[in-house]
C-alpha cells in the first residue's frame, strides 16, 4: 500500500466532499459544507490548503479557478485510517477488536449470517 497522509477528522469532512463529487471547485465544496457544519469559507479554503500540501488532494487551475480533485481514494484512506487505529488501540491484533465489537454490538441474525459467511470465506 502506497504512504497515505494522516488526514484529520475535519480534512476528512473535505475528502468526502471529494470522493463524491471531484473535481470542486473551493466555492462547491464550501456550499456542500456550509450545509453540513458551522464553517466558515476561511476555514475550508484553510483545510483544502493542508490536503494539498499534505498532497492527499490536487489542483488544475484555469484562470483564477481551481478544480480540487482528491490524490488518494477513500479505499486508501480507510485501510490506512483502520491500520493506525489498530496500532494505537489493540497493539495491530485484529483478533480483540472483533472481540470487543461483537461483546458490544446488537447484532441482528442478517449481520450474523454476513458475518459467518465473511469468516468461512476466509477459511477456504
Amino acid at each position: 500500500m502506497k504512504s497515505v497522509p494522516h488526514i484529520s477528522d475535519a480534512e476528512w469532512e473535505v475528502m468526502k466532499v471529494l470522493w463524491a463529487k471531484a473535481p470542486c471547485t473551493a466555492n462547491e465544496v464550501i456550499e456542500v459544507l456550509e450545509a453540513q457544519t458551522d464553517w466558515k469559507p476561511k476555514t475550508v479554503r484553510t483545510l483544502l490548503n493542508r490536503l494539498a500540501q499534505k498532497q492527499a488532494i490536487s489542483y488544475s487551475q484555469e484562470n483564477r479557478v481551481y478544480a480540487y480533485f482528491p490524490l488518494v481514494s477513500e479505499d486508501e484512506c480507510v485501510k490506512s485510517e483502520t491500520q493506525s487505529f489498530l496500532k494505537r488501540i489493540y497493539g495491530g491484533a485484529f483478533k480483540p477488536l472483533l472481540v470487543n465489537f461483537l461483546k458490544e454490538e446488537q447484532l441482528s441474525a442478517e449481520d450474523i449470517k454476513e458475518l459467518k459467511n465473511i469468516l468461512e470465506d476466509k477459511t477456504k
